[in-house]
């Protein structure tokens, strides 16, 4: 295959246990996003996709639902070192490899599609979508940081597109935003989305790599790719209809399914 998506689907969340099986509007969580996977893998040249679970019960369920799913060990550290996993679990060698957060239900199919061409084109060692945000977009992200000063991730790029920098402060700072303002209604902060697609060979070297020192104090672990030299192709994509980057808690499952309510289903329209 040339692109092989993985679904890291773990069990044990803190705030949420087994979160992947929660129900949203009538519907596992891992579920939704195996669709979501399986839409993106049929718009692509040559794709295929994976649940890559740490849990017997995640394993099992996915079976009995007929999506693909390999096991892997609890003991790795992240979302990436679990897709590296599961390439290796599965005897792959694709070109791409996509990490589809197993919590972002909502995530437009089209995002996955833009990264991958994305890496097809630029040649980078990965790619990343982002959204440029309107004034009242950055607005409501910078009072939602008032409460919570580490949500949302901010990015800058170069002209080539390539990520320079990100971040949990909002960037860049504006020293003119008010006269910013006057010129259009797109502020110029670039606010990232959790998805990452990665050449196979940068995705074995990442996952070799030690954290890095501001991987580690930021908290944000692509900037271990930028500390090594590696580069990052930022790919500009529209929000889909229900914008939540990820599901963390009780509440944001009350949340996502009065949303649900209100703009319709992503997975059924």
């Amino acid at each position: 295959m040339k692109t092989l998506i993985v679904v890291p689907a773990r069990y044990g969340s803190t705030r949420l246990p087994g979160k992947p099986l929660v129900q949203i509007a009538g519907r596992p969580m891992v579920d939704r996003v195996a669709s979501l996977a399986r839409r993106a893998a049929l718009e692509l040249e040559d794709a295929a996709f994976a649940i890559a679970t740490d849990d017997t019960r995640i394993l099992e369920h996915c079976r009995n639902a007929g999506i693909p799913v390999v096991m892997t060990d609890p003991a790795l550290a992240s979302g990436s070192d679990r897709a590296l996993a599961a390439v290796e679990g599965l005897g792959a060698s694709p070109e791409f490899v996509v990490n589809l957060q197993g919590d972002a239900p909502f995530t437009p199919a089209t995002h996955v599609v833009a990264i991958v061409k994305a890496l097809a084109t630029s040649g980078t060692d990965a790619a990343t979508p982002y959204i440029r945000l309107s004034w009242e977009a950055l607005d409501r992200l910078r009072a939602h940081k008032a409460e919570t000063p580490f949500s949302g991730t901010t990015l800058v790029t170069d002209p080539a597109g390539r990520a320079i920098w990100f971040s949990k402060i909002i960037l860049p700072a504006m020293r003119k935003e008010a006269e910013l303002r006057t010129l259009g209604a797109l502020s110029p902060v670039f606010q990232h989305i959790g998805l990452y697609g990665f050449r196979l060979e940068a995705l074995k070297r990442y996952c070799s790599l030690p954290e890095s020192r501001y991987e580690r104090l930021e908290g944000l672990e692509q900037l271990r790719l930028i500390e090594n030299g590696m580069t990052v192709q930022a790919v500009e994509v529209q929000p889909g209809r229900i914008a939540m980057p990820g599901i963390d808690t009780a509440e944001d499952i009350a949340l996502a399914e009065r949303l649900v309510a209100e703009h319709g289903d992503p997975d059924r329209i």
